[in-house]
């Protein structure tokens, strides 16, 4: 797991016209809170943010003046037309302590012939420990064929996580591939129903 270090400025400004005047900056607010701590309001560098929140579950290290804290983002706000950074909410995590995140799942090899893989989950929710969140899991499907299924307690999940989620939850299945083919009957009933 990736550890992002930005500096991060304590404000005491609050209010949309604050905001705005720290955006035009081209730096973010944000808000760190957690361990029944006093919630922190900070500003931090903009670029260097975006940057960071690219990496899923990523791990900022907030570091300047009053702050030096490890932090998971939790919520982001962006522009909903120009799609720059408004504010981000930041989970205060100690190491050793475990959290509960979504990692990717990611599906690799290939079927045999013309079976499809049909993925119902590209995320599952798993506990770990904050400082060593896994960037996914990944599950092999080459030379599997239609009926092959994965649920979510058949993840081969990295040591140290636990899956936080329903075991019995489909993550994938391998179907046949769809043949072209109408039923006898189903093209009749088909050109019916278009011309009422």
């Amino acid at each position: 797991m990736s550890e992002v270090r930005i500096a991060a400025e304590l404000r005491n400004e609050f209010g949309k016209g604050a905001a705005r005047k720290i955006r035009r900056g081209n730096k973010v607010p944000a808000v760190l809170y957690g361990h029944g701590t006093e919630t922190k309001h900070l500003t931090l560098p903009g670029h260097e943010l975006l940057l960071a929140l690219r990496t899923p579950n990523v791990l900022i290290r907030l570091e300047g003046e009053g702050v030096d804290e490890i932090a998971l983002p939790k919520g982001v706000q962006r522009d909903p037309i120009k799609g720059f950074l408004e504010h981000v909410d930041l989970l205060l995590v100690k190491r050793g302590e475990k959290v509960t995140v979504e990692i990717p799942v990611t599906v690799t090899g290939d079927t045999i012939g013309s079976a499809i893989v049909e993925q119902q989950l590209v995320t599952i929710s798993v506990e770990t420990e904050a400082t060593h969140i896994p960037t996914g899991v990944e599950v092999d499907v080459d030379g599997k064929d239609a009926g092959f299924v994965v649920h979510a307690s058949d993840l081969n999940l990295p040591s140290g996580t636990t899956l936080a989620g329903d075991p019995e939850a489909l993550v994938l299945q391998v179907i046949g591939a769809p043949t072209a083919e109408l039923p006898e009957g189903a093209e009749g009933a088909e050109g019916d129903s278009a011309a009422e």
